[in-house]
């Protein structure tokens, strides 16, 4: 099962890998952006962190929403809408439990990847971090017979591979698209920023 614990486990991670990549993800939005993603995303995470850390409850969703409400309000610009409506959403959908399984947890994924694409108009191929996100999640549908650990394990490695796929997209949405070409052959910042929450949540899993 996942496990609360997991989840506050998942969004350390998430903050301190982050963290160690800020000018590495700065440098790819730069190439097709405004080269502030990952500075952006440090803020919100680091926020999200401490929301979690002062939260005191047993529920997977008040834990997720409010991790979305901070993300929302620390983030700002384009990306802190669209990663905070993911965690709000995943919130809603999971609900007041303390633990859950593969099946329930593809399915909150899957409910935070259409918030996205209902807040910010992108779809699929569109070179955006649902390049990424929706792979996994996929992948993660496909895996509901395994542990979460190793369903996990298989989603990240799927976020990975497919983010790295990004550079052979023609951005059709956002700042990208105007970019020469699109940006083709540069990876998207938001698929990384994807995988690299996939990777957390997986060694926040490891040992289950």
């Amino acid at each position: 099962m996942i496990e609360i614990g997991h989840v506050r486990a998942w969004i350390s991670n998430f903050s301190a890998a982050i963290s160690s990549r800020v000018e590495e993800l700065n440098g790819l939005d730069a190439a097709l952006a405004d080269g502030d993603y990952g500075s952006s995303m440090r803020r919100g995470l680091d926020a999200a962190v401490t929301t979690a850390d002062e939260l005191e409850t047993s529920s997977i969703g008040e834990l997720l929403k409010a991790i979305g409400m901070a993300l929302v309000s620390a983030m700002g610009g384009t990306s802190g809408p669209l990663v905070g409506t993911f965690f709000l959403r995943m919130g809603t959908s999971l609900g007041d439990v303390d633990r859950t399984d593969v099946a329930s947890w593809a399915a909150a994924m899957r409910a935070g990847a259409e918030g996205i694409m209902a807040l910010g108009g992108a779809a699929p191929g569109d070179k955006t971090m649902l390049d990424s996100l929706l792979p996994a999640i996929e992948k993660l549908e496909a895996s509901v017979d395994e542990t979460p650990a190793a369903a996990i394990a298989a989603a990240k490695v799927t976020a990975l591979d497919a983010a790295n796929a990004t550079s052979d997209l023609a951005a059709r949405r956002g700042r990208a698209s105007y970019v020469g070409g699109g940006g083709v052959g540069h990876v998207d910042p938001g698929a990384i920023g994807m995988s690299i929450m996939f990777d957390a949540l997986d060694c926040a899993m490891a040992g289950s």
